[in-house]
């Protein structure tokens, strides 16, 4: 590449790169995003049944009623707003994600919305259905046998195909919006406002990228909130040690089986010290939570959801035993008809040895005594 000279002292270098196609295409591209924003309404808190006497509140926002059926419409939505705006997604080139199956999904329908192709680079235990929504929504899927080698999967799609690497786990925390503009954590507190306690004194989440816990955790502090910020992580996974030792390099051998969430290194876009709490949930114990919520509510969820479900009957078990009153919030992160063959299968069970018998029995004894046996 020439490198332009200066001719004589004092000379002016003037390099113009517009493109007025582009520009244009840039235009309508962040218009349909952002139309489509507008056309998603808002998602519903829920209220997770509990005896009035305890004086807790439990509430699960969920997200699995966005058009892509997941908590990860949201930053995909973000994404691609950062994406697009940051010049780094062109017309004609692909997007490639490294992701477990739910970002994936929600990536290709925003891709196939601004008329690029979509490329997901996932582990290949990735459930059939999530695989059927991406190509459903004219992504293609790349598979890998072993998780930990997604990123440089995914890295070296982009470079081969001139696309552009999305890369949630390093920019989910910085593409949404923390401060505000309807980010999750806004739309809590907002549809609480008119409850008994509309100032929760806990909101659980859990981590995939650790965007979700950012984006929380960060709005509660700018509005100066009490909120505490618990994030429960799954087996096979690295935030609570990463978290609890201060070691940003420590890594876990293989994948979570809690679909979402759950990673074999501490990811950039989770943010430690915004965090107040952290539990480490066995799976049996989510599998257990997801199967109580459906007896609950009727709805059934992934296994994210009973991860956090988990570490929130938990919270409210402790605020019970010592007499405070308040709510607590999680979230219902994605549907479990895309884990019906996981999490809601008796025989995935036996597969994976886990007996969920005895955090069955820890959950029925709480909603029945309010004492924690788990």
């Amino acid at each position: 590449m020439s490198i332009p000279q200066i001719n004589r002292p004092g000379e002016t270098l003037d390099v113009d790169r517009s493109d007025a196609e582009y520009r244009a295409w840039l235009k309508e591209a962040v218009r349909k995003v952002q139309a489509e924003a507008g056309r998603s309404a808002d998602t519903h808190l829920l209220r997770f049944p509990l005896p009035e006497h305890w004086g807790v509140d439990l509430y699960l926002k969920d997200e699995s009623t966005h058009p892509t059926g997941s908590l990860k419409h949201r930053l995909a939505r973000s994404l691609f707003l950062y994406g697009l705006c940051n010049g780094w997604i062109r017309p004609g080139r692909p997007v490639i994600e490294a992701s477990s199956g739910s970002t994936a999904v929600s990536e290709a329908y925003f891709a196939g919305l601004i008329g690029v192709p979509f490329i997901a680079v996932m582990p290949r235990t990735t459930s059939a259905e999530k695989c059927r929504l991406i190509e459903f929504h004219g992504g293609r899927c790349h598979f890998v046998d072993d998780p930990r080698k997604m990123y440089e999967a995914s890295a070296a799609l982009a470079a081969e195909t001139g696309g552009h690497y999305m890369d949630q786990f390093t920019y989910a925390e910085r593409a949404t919006d923390w401060r505000g503009n309807n980010n999750i954590a806004e739309s809590v507190f907002r549809q609480l406002e008119l409850e008994r306690f509309p100032e929760p004194a806990w909101i659980v989440a859990t981590a995939g990228t650790g965007g979700t816990s950012a984006t929380i955790a960060r709005y509660v502090h700018y509005m100066g909130y009490d909120t505490r910020i618990c994030v429960a992580d799954p087996e096979n996974s690295c935030f609570f040690a990463g978290w609890t030792t201060g070691d940003p390099d420590v890594t876990c051998e293989s994948g979570s089986r809690i679909e979402g969430i759950g990673r074999p290194r501490m990811e950039p876009s989770f943010v430690p010290g915004a965090i107040d709490r952290m539990m480490k949930v066995p799976d049996a114990a989510a599998v257990a939570a997801v199967r109580a919520l459906e007896g609950a509510i009727g709805r059934r969820a992934g296994g994210s959801t009973g991860t956090g479900l988990w570490s929130a009957l938990k919270i409210v078990a402790e605020m019970v035993a010592e007499g405070r009153t308040g709510s607590v919030v999680s979230l219902l992160c994605d549907p479990g008809d895309r884990y019906l063959d996981k999490y809601y299968s008796d025989a995935w069970l036996a597969e994976q040895r886990l007996d969920i018998a005895p955090y069955s029995a820890a959950i029925t004894s709480l909603l029945a005594t309010g004492v924690w046996a788990g």
